[in-house]
């Protein structure tokens, strides 16, 4: 029987002396372990995702934490039914999220693991979960209820905090894929006047794995060539409609015109009548790819 496949996904805020030698080390040992998938360092910390033969990536993670700032490192792990990378990329960035505010991270919300948020959506608690992810995401699915910024992307959320301006007195849980969003986003909102702000421990993607069929609606976006997960095995109709035909469908796709590139949903059989295009101009240029690509920046 085939070894199964992992992906798996971490990010730790920690200062780092020396990102460009972290990022030698990091393409050595996935290359060393046959390990696709992006990483990012900086000066901030650490933000990745790494894909393989199961083995491999425990390996991997055994590995990672042997590195003292990394040795309380948590993994979010699920079983890949395809392929989640094709190559290994490993970059040195000024901010392991992309941001462009200064945020000192000691300001950032108490952490609510998913038992408590869980527990406090079971007693109807009077809570405002927060949605920071792009509004792309959001699109496919979401936490019941909760208040989504509608941001295209991070660095946009400043300017779309006005949205939550009448919950300033209530508890606010904020959440993002992994928590590396919600975490720096928990803290620029205590910065600006939230006082009573938490975030997600683990994000969507943790509380999908304890919790299934509960609070979640919907896919959860993933940045990899999976482009979304799903946990709900009930419940599962999609929030979102085809772009051509407006039928139910929570199914994205790059426009396969390089040129074009644009990020879509998009069914089965619209896919196929429209040479998985987002237009008729794109279905009949003459640079196509191959296959589904996904040119999105590293998970959240």
């Amino acid at each position: 029987m085939e070894e199964p496949k992992l992906v798996s996904s971490f990010y730790k805020y920690v200062a780092i002396g020396d990102p460009i030698g972290l990022q030698q080390q990091q393409i050595g040992l996935c290359s060393f372990l046959g390990l696709k998938g992006r990483i990012m360092v900086g000066e901030e910390g650490i933000n990745g995702c790494v894909y393989g033969k199961k083995g491999s990536v425990s390996l991997y993670q055994e590995k990672l934490r042997q590195i003292p700032y990394f040795s309380d490192m948590e993994f979010k792990d699920q079983i890949a039914e395809k392929a989640a990378y094709r190559k290994l990329f490993v970059r040195v960035r000024k901010e392991i999220v992309n941001f462009g505010l200064k945020t000192n991270l000691k300001n950032k919300g108490r952490y609510v693991t998913p038992a408590e948020l869980k527990e406090l959506l079971d007693n109807h608690e009077d809570i405002v979960l927060v949605d920071v992810r792009n509004n792309y995401e959001t699109r496919i699915g979401k936490f019941r209820n909760a208040v989504a910024l509608n941001v295209r992307n991070f660095r946009d959320l400043p300017s779309a905090i006005g949205k939550i301006e009448n919950s300033k007195n209530k508890k606010i849980i904020t959440y993002c894929t992994g928590g590396i969003r919600c975490e720096k986003a928990s803290a620029f909102l205590r910065e600006n006047g939230f006082e009573n702000v938490h975030q997600l421990k683990g994000g969507i993607l943790k509380f999908g794995e304890e919790f299934p069929d509960t609070y979640w609606q919907g896919k959860c976006f993933v940045f990899d060539y999976r482009l979304a997960v799903q946990f709900n095995n009930k419940n599962t109709g999609p929030l979102a409609e085809c772009f051509w035909c407006s039928s139910p469908c929570d199914d994205y796709l790059n426009c396969h015109n390089i040129e074009c590139d644009k990020l879509f949903i998009c069914c089965g059989d619209c896919r196929e009548k429209h040479n998985k295009s987002c237009s008729e101009e794109c279905s009949m240029a003459p640079k196509r790819r191959e296959g589904l690509l996904l040119a999105c920046n590293i998970n959240g």
